[in-house]
């Protein structure tokens, strides 16, 4: 029997506890599922740089999915554009039953491995692409197939599976095993094993992004200003990068056009034409643009 599916004897009549209790044992199956993540950790960091390497200026992210999973790779997903100015073009969800499967439950479509190859083949996969397969069994046909189609095809393939030994863990290029064991209430995997799945995409993204260059001294220096609590903090990060004034950060952005890594540059001394070249030869990395070291430690 799969771990995620066994019974775990510590919570029966769990139902029966003073809430109290209940939520104090929740809460703390819920740090387990953060704890178990740290194991794949190495693998989670080699599926990070294989894919930032992969990526190039127009790979695209797929994540491929059914149920809780599907949810949670989306979720990660639609956040990159705003937080990183990731083209949306550039994101590709294949969801078992379809979009309308994110708001409502579908659950027969993930028996489908021929839906699953089929949504591959739509997507056009190729070998700039991350193919990035979510599922806590590691056995559903939808995603497993999916993973196995665009292997094929020479995309990138990353297994996230919360059971050893599945067939999607051995159908991945980069398998990551995120061992949460059972649940406290047995089978439902959008609690444990949901919450490794999240913390998995929130480290394998952010990394990747950080790997692209999207990242600069701990500040997202490619998002998007696109309302006045982002043009605020984009003003902010200017200042805090540079030393400038506040009113120079202003006026740097707007000089910038609302390109936060140009206005640094601006802000920094750089005329606009040699700011923006210097940042198209290092495609879009700040640092390099700005003739700064990489000071990055690789690590065993």
């Amino acid at each position: 029997m799969m771990s995620t599916e066994k019974y775990d004897s510590r919570f029966a009549d769990l139902e029966t506890w003073p809430s109290a209790e209940a939520l104090q044992a929740l809460h703390e199956d819920q740090l387990a599922a953060v704890a178990a993540v740290g194991p794949a950790l190495p693998d989670i960091g080699r599926a990070a740089d294989a894919a930032a390497e992969r990526l190039g200026d127009r790979g695209r992210l797929i994540y491929a999915g059914a149920g809780t999973s599907a949810r949670i790779g989306a979720q990660d997903g639609v956040e990159l554009t705003p937080t990183f100015n990731w083209p949306d073009e550039r994101i590709v969800y294949l969801i078992a039953g379809g979009d309308g499967a994110l708001v409502r439950s579908v659950e027969g479509a993930e028996d489908s491995a021929d839906n699953g190859r089929l949504n591959v083949l739509k997507a056009q996969a190729g070998k700039a692409d991350i193919v990035i397969g979510l599922a806590a069994s590691g056995t559903t046909p939808f995603t497993v197939a999916a993973v196995e189609q665009a292997r094929t095809l020479g995309a990138l393939t990353v297994g996230v599976a919360n059971n050893a030994n599945t067939p999607l863990l051995n159908a991945a290029d980069c398998p990551v095993l995120l061992d949460t064991g059972p649940e406290a209430i047995a089978g439902s995997t959008r609690m444990k094993a949901g919450t490794a799945q999240k913390v998995f995409c929130n480290l394998f993204s952010t990394l990747v992004m950080m790997r692209l260059g999207r990242v600069y001294r701990g500040m997202m220096v490619d998002m998007r200003a696109s309302n006045d609590k982002l043009r605020r903090r984009a003003e902010r990060m200017v200042v805090q990068l540079t030393d400038c004034s506040a009113d120079d950060a202003v006026e740097a952005l707007k000089g910038a056009g609302g390109d936060l890594k140009l206005a640094v540059m601006l802000a920094s001394g750089f005329e606009q034409a040699a700011a923006q070249a210097a940042l198209a030869r290092h495609g879009g990395n700040l640092r390099a643009a700005l003739g700064e070291p990489a000071e990055i430690a690789l690590r065993a």
